[in-house]
Formats: C-alpha cells, sequence, structure tokens
C-alpha cells in the first residue's frame, strides 16, 4: 500500500499544502490561490482539499501530517522577546495571545478540528531544517552544503549544513533578533511598502539608486569575514512592537522618516533600496563562501524567504567557489509545507529519496470541458484553436505587439509565474514594460519584467555561464551586444531570467520557439497572471475576470483565443483597484 505524507505551512504567511505518495510529490499549492487573499496566513483548508484530490483520497487515507515549525519554541521565543522590552511590549503580547491560544500553539487540536483528523500525532519539524529538507531533499544533487536564510522561524533567522543522501546534518545557525530577512522587511517598512508582501519591490527599485548609504547599513549591521552578522537593535523595535519596525533612531541616521505608502519614490528611497542589497549581496556571499570552505563541496542548496532575492542568488553564484546552486521555486515559507513532507519521508521514516524537483508544475489544472463551459457561462466569444494552431497563434499575437494572457497546465507552486499562469509580451518593444505595468498590473512603472529564454540560447544572450535558471531566481547581466530587448533589460544592464526547455515546459517552448521563428528573438516578456495586490490566477474564470478588468488584448486559456474587441461589456466583473488593495 501507498504511503501519504501530508505536509503543510500556515499561521504567519503564505499558508501552504503539499502531499507525497511514497516520497514523490502529487500536488502542492498555496492557499492565496484559492482564497484570493494575497499571502493568506490561515489554516490552508482549501489548498489541503485540493491536493487531497488530486490524489482521490479522504483525509483519513493519509498515514503522517507534518506541521513546518514548532510552535512552543516560537512561543517561548515571543515569550521571552515581550518579557525582555516589558513593558513597551503589553501591546504586541496581548494582541497576539489569542490567536495563539486559539489556533497558533496547538496544530493537533486544529487540524482535529478543521479536517477531522484523528489517526496520529501532528508531526512537527524544526521551521529552519523545513526549508532545508524543502532545497536539498527534491535537489539533484547526492550530496550538497545547505543554506537557510529567512525572517525567523523559532530562534533561527539563518542556518547551515551538509545533505548527504537522505538525511541533513545542520551546522550552526544565526538567532533572533539577528536577522537578514527582518532586516530586509524592515526596510520595506521604511520605503513605505507592506511587509511580507512587497519585499520583490525594494529588489526591484534598487538597480535605480546607487549605494550611497552602505556605511550607514554598516552602523546597523555588523557583518564578520564569514557572513555571520549581527543587528545593532538600537535602530528597530520590531522584537517588540507590531506598529513599526524601525524607530526614529533609524530615521535620524538616514536623515528622513519612513516613506507614507502613497507618497513620491524619491532618488533617495531609491539610493537606500540599491544600498540594502549591497548589504544583502554581501552577506549572502560570505556566508556561502565560508560555507564552502568547511564543507569542500561543489553543490550549495538555498531556500527560506531569502532565497527568493534573485539578485543574490546571481552574485554567490558568480561570486563563490560553487559550482551549482539549487533553489526549488517555493522556497518561502510555502515551501516549509513540502519540506516537512520530505523531512517525514526520509529522516523520520529512514526512506530513500524518491523525487526530484523539475517543474513547479503542482497545482490545478483544468481540461477543455472545463474551459469551454466557464466561457459559456460567462458568454464569451471565443475561437478554438487546434494544437498545431495554439503555439504559432499566441506567438503571432505577441509579436503583433499584443499583450496576451496565457492560461494553460498545471498552476505553479511558489510566487513566480512560470509559464502556465503568465502574462507575456514581446521584449523588443521599448514602452511594452510601462504599458502592462500602468495599464494591466496598475502598479508602480519601476518594476521590472522577466524574459523567458529558450534555455538553448540562454547563454548567447545573458551571463549565466552555462547555468539553467527555470524558476526565474537567478539575475545575470544582459550581453551588452544583446541589448536588443529593453522590455526585460532593467536600468542596470541586468534580467531575472527564466530558462524553458522543451522536456519540462512543451508547449511554453514550442511557443517561443515559434515566436523566435517570427521574429528572431527567443524570448518573451513573462509576467504573473494578476493585476497588483491579486493573487496568481488560479481557475478559468480568475483568468477570464482578470482578463476582463485589464487593458489585456488576448487571453489563452486552454486551446481558447479570446480577442478583448470582441467581447461584451461585464459590468458585473468589478475594477481590480476596487477589490486588490495596494500591496
Amino acid at each position: 500500500m501507498a504511503t501519504w505524507i501530508l505536509g503543510i505551512s500556515c499561521f504567519y504567511h503564505d499558508a501552504a499544502a503539499a502531499l507525497l505518495k511514497d516520497g514523490v510529490l502529487v500536488a502542492a499549492a498555496s492557499e492565496e490561490r484559492f482564497s484570493r487573499l494575497k499571502h493568506d496566513a490561515g489554516f490552508p483548508e482549501k489548498a489541503i482539499e485540493f491536493v487531497l484530490g488530486v490524489a482521490g483520497i479522504a483525509i483519513e487515507d493519509v498515514d503522517y501530517l507534518g506541521f513546518y515549525d514548532k510552535p512552543m519554541l516560537k512561543l517561548e521565543r515571543m515569550l521571552l522577546s515581550n518579557l525582555q522590552h516589558f513593558p513597551r511590549s503589553k501591546g504586541q503580547f496581548i494582541a497576539a495571545m489569542p490567536a495563539w491560544m486559539k489556533e497558533k500553539l496547538s496544530v493537533r487540536r486544529v487540524v482535529g478540528k478543521r479536517l477531522g483528523w484523528k489517526r496520529k500525532p501532528v508531526l512537527h519539524g524544526e521551521h529552519h531544517l523545513s526549508h532545508a529538507a524543502s532545497s536539498f531533499l527534491c535537489s539533484p544533487f547526492e550530496e550538497a552544503a545547505v543554506l537557510t536564510v529567512d525572517g525567523v522561524g523559532e530562534w533561527a533567522t539563518t542556518s547551515w549544513g551538509v545533505g548527504r543522501g537522505n538525511t541533513i546534518e545542520m551546522g550552526g545557525e544565526i538567532r533572533f533578533p539577528h536577522s537578514l530577512g527582518l532586516l530586509y522587511s524592515a526596510m520595506t517598512f521604511y520605503l513605505g511598502f507592506k511587509v511580507n508582501s512587497a519585499e520583490y519591490k525594494v529588489m526591484g527599485l534598487a538597480p535605480y539608486g546607487e549605494p550611497k548609504y552602505v556605511d550607514k547599513f554598516k552602523e546597523v549591521i555588523d557583518i564578520a569575514a564569514d557572513g555571520s552578522f549581527r543587528l545593532n537593535m538600537d535602530f528597530f523595535d520590531f522584537d517588540w512592537s507590531m506598529e513599526s519596525m524601525i524607530n526614529e533612531r533609524f530615521s535620524e541616521l538616514m536623515g528622513q522618516p519612513p516613506r507614507d505608502r502613497e507618497g513620491p519614490l524619491e532618488q533617495f528611497h531609491k539610493d537606500v533600496a540599491r544600498s540594502l542589497q549591497e548589504i544583502v549581496n554581501e552577506v549572502m556571499v560570505k556566508q556561502a563562501t565560508a560555507l564552502h570552505e568547511r564543507t569542500g563541496l561543489k553543490n550549495l542548496c538555498l531556500a527560506g524567504g531569502v532565497a527568493l532575492n534573485c539578485v543574490a542568488n546571481g552574485h554567490v553564484l558568480r561570486e563563490t567557489p560553487f559550482e551549482n546552486v539549487f533553489v526549488q521555486p517555493a522556497a518561502g515559507d510555502a515551501g516549509g509545507a513540502l519540506g516537512v513532507a520530505l523531512w517525514i519521508h526520509c529522516m523520520v521514516l529512514g526512506n530513500d529519496r524518491a523525487w526530484e524537483m523539475k517543474t513547479a508544475d503542482w497545482g490545478p489544472e483544468f481540461d477543455d470541458d472545463a474551459i469551454r463551459s466557464v466561457l459559456d457561462h460567462y458568454g464569451a466569444t471565443y475561437t478554438e484553436l487546434t494544437d498545431e494552431e495554439l503555439p504559432a497563434t499566441a506567438a503571432e499575437h505577441i509579436a503583433d505587439g499584443k499583450v496576451v494572457g496565457w492560461f494553460q497546465g498545471r498552476m505553479e507552486y511558489g510566487p513566480r509565474a512560470l509559464g502556465n499562469r503568465s502574462i507575456l509580451g514581446d521584449p523588443r518593444v521599448t514602452d511594452m514594460r510601462d504599458r502592462i505595468n500602468l495599464k494591466i498590473k496598475f502598479r508602480e512603472g519601476f518594476r521590472p519584467f522577466a524574459p523567458s529564454c529558450l534555455a538553448e540560447q540562454a547563454d548567447d544572450w545573458f551571463d549565466l555561464r552555462g547555468h539553467n535558471s527555470p524558476y526565474m531566481l537567478l539575475v545575470a547581466d544582459v550581453h551588452e551586444a544583446k541589448r536588443t530587448v529593453p522590455a526585460v533589460t532593467h536600468v542596470d544592464g541586468s534580467a531575472r531570467v527564466q530558462t524553458v526547455t522543451a522536456e519540462d515546459t512543451p508547449l511554453y517552448h514550442a511557443m517561443i520557439s515559434e515566436f523566435e521563428r517570427q521574429t528572431g528573438c527567443p524570448m518573451v516578456i513573462n509576467t504573473s497572471f494578476n493585476v497588483r495586490g491579486e493573487p496568481i490566477v488560479c481557475t478559468p474564470e480568475d483568468a477570464f475576470e482578470c482578463f476582463i478588468r485589464t487593458h489585456m488584448d488576448t487571453l489563452v486559456v486552454g486551446r481558447f483565443l479570446l480577442r478583448k474587441e470582441d467581447q461584451r461589456v461585464y459590468p458585473e466583473i468589478k475594477d481590480a483597484r476596487e477589490l486588490f488593495p495596494l500591496d
């Protein structure tokens, strides 16, 4: 009989569920895609329902259920931190306790009540071990160094170790409140963006600035030669306050108060973002270099929220002795659901690794009949394409300068759209970035877009040094002779590259190949299929409504093609800016 392992992560941000059958991933998804609440932290009941549905099993059939961290240790950290700062911390303590008593402390009680789980105890993996497992235990490596960096788990904020075979041995850690992830979140707050949601905006803003404030940051964070660090907590309040992550002393150091969320973005803010990115690059490179010196290994697995910083990942790849770097697509807390399930399979039950992650496609998919039913329900006007027509027709629309919504196959696991739930455009068109940002995504114009490039031609265009980047988690320079794709070339000459192979994403590869045949350009713009503040679309309904409420020109959903000018007016579909708050 098969052994079923369900992993879940929730209660902080990016709740998710993942299901293994005999150690092989069957399905995984974030709760936000079903609830339509971005970064939904609640119990992932809909995601669990989905993964069980893919397998065709009920909760009673699950043999082991794992939770991605240890709430008692997390509560210990919170209590000690609040005690240390009492009475200033009284407000945070009072506000946080109801959630702890109701849900966070007893996951076993919650899964019993919400799922009817009655069989065995819930197994708790330590937070950073879950991160480590989510990367190494599905990596292509038999042996690798492992580095996990995020905000905070129970106590650890950074940890490192070695993975061999089906085990991971953690060798050291940095503890709260000293956290690279929380420093990044504090600067997200300072720059006027939403914490635990818009950190990627800070990364996108950085190339517009100069590293003028690195020396000031060095008063805030003390970085050792091996990449270990300590924050000067005189500048921060995040260890005791829910209201603010930084204090007046930090504002005095930088010379300006925090930016208002709706305030103008000035050169100062761009320079702060760039200076912060330089600090992150330095820490990550030094930590990885020191880890290589300790282990002598050629492979590195990265995980944790900071591993989604593709700029720093590119520096690690180029500037450290590691030959290969692996980051799986759900590197943040959503990936903890996968990590704890793999930890149970390999390290609790003692099984060999049974599966390697080669694609991010682990979410829902919809067949032609289901999609047709949705389109007919809306009274949409559409054309049905053959398998042969589909790639060429979509490529033709992109080559004609149209913005195309592309909805195919299984939804991706993780925060990146990788060719299944994407908005596509022509990277050669100078104003295409502004068109998509302002008229379709309804977001800031500085936000960059990524190229999806045929893997076999990626090195001709980008400084990837022979490495694939299937999950859009590496930033590389565009070769100067190839800077003919302005819509995906950031202001510093870099691009967040996705390499696309025929083996792993055949339809997407075929469409880009057709685009190259028509234009000579082996890549398209790829950004996530959503608007500002909205989770990436999950269902055909989500895709159609996003298509209607934006200035998208074309929708290709399954084998069906819809042109905007052919559609009627839908007053019942609300404006995106009314539905989704600024992130």
